[in-house]
């Protein structure tokens, strides 16, 4: 009975592990042909039961924890040179690809948390675990996007053979879409002006960048 369990566990894990390769591409489509529609439909599979949750796309967590792992992997193959190890808390992090993809995730996770606890502010919303849900997970959908061109472009600084402004032009590229959304997205679930909408994606931005220093700085002490 045990022996079964573990067949048919293996089963299921298999089954979502190959799932990846076609839904991957799918949602990736999904968020560069609409983003705002990409958004709405994680809003609205929040309402469906858990097992029909994201049926036919990658949750966007799991999204954004695939794409800083495919970034990863991305960089291996290149041989991009690691950071110089200045303290021991980098050398820890440094020390295996799963503490680096974790703390990129948790990194690049700060975007999307604060962007949803800007707008139930706005909106004068309880902050919870239930209200914060459905704004960070669509959230999730464009950070990830947006961990994409940041580490591609962080890729191609770190490689001497290859030109700063090529990796330059794909981090603003990629940070200029992801405002560029991101506004619309205040603009509309607040339902003010596009303008007040960019004002206020780029404060949310802006804080959750002083967040992640925050964060890094005594880190890089330790």
């Amino acid at each position: 009975m045990d022996l079964l369990k573990i067949l048919r566990s293996f089963e299921e894990f298999l089954f979502e592990a190959v799932s990846w390769l076609v839904f991957y591409p799918l949602t990736l489509w999904r968020i560069v042909r609409g983003p705002l529609a990409a958004m709405d439909y994680s809003d609205r599979e929040q309402g469906d039961s858990e097992e029909h949750r994201y049926d036919d796309a990658l949750s966007p967590p799991l999204f954004l924890l695939a794409t800083i792992v495919l970034a990863n992997l991305i960089s291996l193959a290149l041989h991009v040179p690691p950071p110089p190890e200045t303290s021991t808390v980098t050398r820890t992090l440094l020390a295996s690809q799963q503490n680096l993809v974790l703390f990129r995730s948790l990194a690049f996770s700060l975007i999307p948390l604060v962007a949803a606890v800007t707008l139930l502010r706005h909106q004068k919303k309880r902050i919870s675990r239930e209200t914060l849900r459905a704004p960070f997970y669509a959230q999730c959908y464009l950070a990830a996007v947006c961990a994409a061109s940041v580490s591609a472009g962080g890729a191609i600084f770190q490689r001497p053979d290859l030109p700063n402004v090529v990796g330059a032009a794909i981090m603003i590229g990629g940070a200029g879409w992801f405002l560029f959304v991101q506004a619309h997205w205040f603009a509309r679930r607040l339902n003010v002006s596009t303008a007040k909408g960019a004002g206020i994606a780029v404060w949310a931005m802006v804080r959750a960048m002083i967040y992640l220093f925050a964060i890094l700085t005594p880190i890089a002490l330790i």
